[in-house]
């Protein structure tokens, strides 16, 4: 059976990481785990793919710095693969994101450039350079956010860039489908990682999340990565073009 490739942006923590090693356990051969700056947190992500037996490329690229980054990785991860002697990108998950938590009231013009450029442009740009490098029959998973269902006062500038890049990816589902790729997005809800960390444990904030959830806790990154995983296999192939939602049932 042909090794397969997978590149995991924003892979050095939390549900990138947790994608990453997915992917590996799935059994894909070859793992690019991009990061923006934690080389050390990379490292060790890279250690885990390749204990589950896959080949692990550690990519550097800061998304904030725009266009550029999205075709310096793009050429970096192109080079590894065929360095490793294969052909194409089988897997590409779009996980990278900042937060950038603000309220209509307090929107900066920075801010918002910032939030749009790493989780929407880039991303966005990173596809377009590495749609002739797909294979035909290759997966692409963007990580979204249950704000793009969910209205998210405090999120403006996020929920605009995580609905964004969900119509950017079901606008680009119909083209890439002529080649059987199919083209999702997931959506996420509170996950328990380093990212929230600074207000998840604060008193009543897991119980308030929990609530919220049809499921009764607050989600963890493997609960994503599995999904992510699955659409990352051969089982989904009939699925294009759709959000799938992964909050364990908030607010329905």
């Amino acid at each position: 059976m042909r090794r397969r490739t997978a590149l995991v942006t924003g892979a050095s923590r939390g549900i990138g990481a947790a994608i990453a090693v997915a992917l590996a356990r799935q059994g894909v051969g070859v793992v690019g785990i991009h990061y923006a700056a934690d080389a050390a947190a990379a490292q060790a992500v890279a250690r885990e793919v390749e204990r589950h037996g896959a080949a692990p490329v550690v990519l550097q690229a800061d998304f904030s710095e725009g266009a550029a980054a999205a075709a310096s990785l793009a050429d970096a991860w192109r080079k590894e693969v065929q360095r490793h002697g294969l052909g194409g990108t089988d897997v590409l998950v779009s996980n990278a994101g900042i937060n950038g938590a603000q309220a209509l009231d307090e929107l900066t013009g920075d801010v918002v450039g910032r939030v749009l450029t790493v989780n929407l442009a880039v991303p966005l740009m990173l596809l377009h350079h590495l749609s002739p490098h797909l294979s035909e029959g290759a997966r692409v998973i963007g990580v979204s956010s249950g704000y793009a269902r969910i209205a998210a006062p405090t999120h403006v500038a996020y929920s605009a860039a995580k609905a964004g890049l969900e119509a950017a990816f079901t606008a680009v589902a119909v083209e890439l489908g002529k080649r059987s790729i199919t083209v999702n997005t997931v959506r996420p809800g509170v996950i328990d990682t380093d990212i929230n960390a600074e207000w998840i444990d604060e008193p009543g904030a897991r119980e308030a999340v929990a609530a919220e959830s049809a499921l009764g806790r607050v989600g963890q990154p493997r609960d994503v990565a599995d999904i992510v995983a699955f659409l990352a296999g051969e089982s989904s192939r009939w699925i294009t073009g759709q959000s799938l939602d992964a909050t364990g049932g908030v607010r329905l």
